[in-house]
């Protein structure tokens, strides 16, 4: 690819996303994470790449079927997010769901949410997370309609364009309150999965709970996320997306940088500021300042991921 050719994309995708709202790029360097504004990411040098950017699209969070204040209709606004991926001037390559696809798990609130998804022609990729696994059978509605190739209670992996994505499921035998859980057998999977692949290979995890312990008292962590962890470290650039607190946090550890997502149907409070987790309940003209998506584009070279957060009011 030539480098005039690289530097029209890379433009083409932050421009398109200059109209986005957003304050802020996050980006990795070689493992470095930084925030840096959308000017900046502009003017930013170019780097010579052998292998064409890409981008794609994390939602998190839709709650189909939620229908209390904040927000009376989380379909309408799910349609709304999904509406803004379709307007994206570069398409993402596809869509990856952080889980809480429905609110209670019922057949008709995950037939909505497929078929509103369906309507982007793009993938989508999902992970289950607790308000998906309320049926009877212990998430067996949510595997049946969005895991048929999975293992376990949910997890997998794939590659895409030189990059190695893995699910991970920390929502199973979730205890009220507690915290999230991988498992030995996950653990397992996940050790054997990485155990043949260089370790310049560009990772990203995705999960429902935070891989890192953002509030105990919530049980927004993952109680075993040290022993993932552990298996990822070797690897020069990792990203970790996550949803589940229905708000933007990021942390850079080491060569991981772990970042969470607004949901589309209700924000929650920030930690330790509410007697408990919820829907935060704000004025109706609020909403959709707290409510968002996040795009994500890949340059092949330098391991760089940049992580672009927009909400729906922009």
């Amino acid at each position: 690819m030539r480098d005039d050719e690289f530097e029209n994309d890379r433009r083409g995708f932050l421009k398109c996303m200059a109209w986005a709202g957003t304050g802020a790029l996050f980006a990795l360097e070689g493992g470095i994470g930084s925030s840096i504004g959308l000017d900046t990411a502009l003017a930013a040098p170019l780097r010579r790449t052998t292998t064409k950017p890409f981008t794609f699209v994390q939602l998190s969070d839709s709650h189909i079927g939620f229908n209390k204040p904040p927000n009376s209709d989380a379909r309408a606004t799910f349609r709304e997010a999904i509406a803004k991926v379709s307007a994206l001037a570069v398409q993402p390559d596809f869509i990856i769901h952080t889980g809480d696809v429905s609110q209670l798990s019922r057949d008709d609130e995950f037939d909505d949410a497929e078929q509103m998804l369906k309507a982007t022609g793009l993938p989508v990729f999902y992970v289950p997370g607790e308000h998906d696994m309320l049926d009877p059978e212990g998430g067996k509605a949510f595997l049946n309609r969005f895991g048929k190739d999975s293992i376990g209670a949910g997890w997998y992996s794939f590659d895409h364009r030189g990059v190695h994505f893995i699910a991970l499921v920390n929502v199973a035998d979730l205890k009220a309150g507690g915290m999230g859980n991988l498992g030995a057998d996950q653990l397992k999977w996940l050790a054997a999965d990485l155990a043949g692949r260089s370790s310049s290979t560009p990772i990203v995890v995705f999960a429902h709970i935070p891989l890192w312990t953002v509030y105990a008292e919530w049980g927004w962590g993952t109680d075993d996320a040290a022993e993932a962890l552990k298996l990822l470290a070797r690897f020069g650039s990792v990203t970790v997306l996550n949803g589940h607190i229905h708000q933007i946090t990021q942390k850079v550890e080491g060569r991981i940088a772990f970042h969470t997502a607004r949901s589309t149907a209700f924000p929650q409070p920030a930690p330790g500021t509410a007697a408990s987790p919820g829907p935060l309940k704000v004025p109706p003209e609020k909403l959709h300042d707290m409510l968002g998506i996040t795009d994500a584009l890949f340059v092949r070279g330098h391991h760089r991921i940049a992580l672009i957060d927009s909400t729906l009011s922009a």
